[in-house]
């Protein structure tokens, strides 16, 4: 009980630190953070590569997974929060996307995990509007959705999709996927996407769990290592995902959640400091090291990273 209420304590203290400023900068800010409207279609650009992967910031990552591009929790706006009238109340952007919006518009599947700002941004789904997209939400969150795309498929934990040759699992991590303080009854997934015998797991967000731990012949594994102070119940420490990582037995762990958006206390750098130094000797073998925009390839088992042409 104490340790609940020294939990709730520090989280309340925390968000007392950023929102009450946050939300008087989105009253009288406005929020300028462009990108160069000539950088490259990235479909185009990852189409050729069975496996691919490009961090777009944040939680966002756009895969080439055997025939399919999969956008997972695309969130590219300049503030994070709730919507009143042409405005977002909320967290800024610490820096400007890596890519347009527009270069993502076209993916073949987008993949929500939970209901949180952070990774169902409205604005930006809105953006990506496109009848040839289809979309896979958790139970609960389908409503949140914007009308136009392909299809709208909710599933729930446990259960599986197959979208033409793509295989979906979803999985139930360590978090929770209310929208607001009352919003309580949205569900919050894990995936596991498979095609043309690559296979990747996007854990969203979770605290340290043992609900990965028999997956087998994961080629990449994206896990978030940020946001966990005072959030650990809810959020992973780089420590925790390191472990979590090494009971998959993945390939390769693409680290996320982190850099993007201060939700939590630890400096901003922190995370990845305390990964490479977790991993220590393992870090260059396993770990992709991200940089936004950048163009990661797998190849047999083999890394190669590119610049995106312009």
């Amino acid at each position: 009980m104490k340790t609940r209420l020294r939990r709730v304590v520090r989280s309340v203290r925390s968000g007392f630190r950023r929102y009450p400023r946050a939300i008087l900068d989105s009253l009288r800010a406005q929020d300028n953070l462009h990108h160069d409207d000539d950088l490259p279609e990235l479909i185009h650009d990852m189409y050729p590569h069975q496996l691919a992967a490009v961090w777009l910031g944040h939680a966002s990552v756009l895969t080439q997974i055997g025939n399919h591009s999969v956008l997972i929790d695309p969130v590219m706006s300049p503030r994070i929060g709730m919507r009143i009238g042409s405005r977002t109340i909320g967290l800024p952007r610490i820096n400007p996307p890596s890519v347009p919006t527009r270069s993502l518009k076209g993916v073949d599947i987008i993949l929500i995990t939970h209901a949180h700002f952070d990774h169902l941004d409205r604005p930006t789904l809105v953006d990506l509007i496109d009848a040839d997209t289809t979309v896979v939400v958790p139970v609960g969150c389908r409503n949140l959705i914007p009308y136009g795309f392909k299809a709208v498929h909710e599933i729930a934990e446990n259960s599986e999709l197959m979208i033409t040759d793509l295989h979906i699992r979803a999985m139930q991590p360590a978090h929770w996927g209310a929208r607001s303080l009352v919003d309580r009854h949205r569900g919050f997934n894990a995936y596991v996407v498979e095609g043309e015998g690559q296979r990747v797991l996007f854990a969203g967000d979770t605290a340290h769990t043992e609900t990965f731990d028999d997956l087998e012949a994961i080629d990449l594994a994206v896990l978030g290592i940020g946001a966990y102070d005072p959030w650990e119940h809810m959020h992973a420490t780089p420590e925790q995902a390191w472990s979590m990582f090494q009971k998959i037995g993945a390939s390769y762990l693409l680290p996320v959640h982190h850099s993007t958006f201060e939700l939590s206390e630890e400096p901003i750098d922190e995370p990845m400091r305390r990964l490479r130094a977790v991993a220590s000797d393992d870090f260059d073998q396993c770990v992709i090291e991200p940089t936004e925009g950048e163009l990661i390839i797998i190849n047999e088992g083999e890394i190669e990273t590119a610049e995106i042409d312009a």
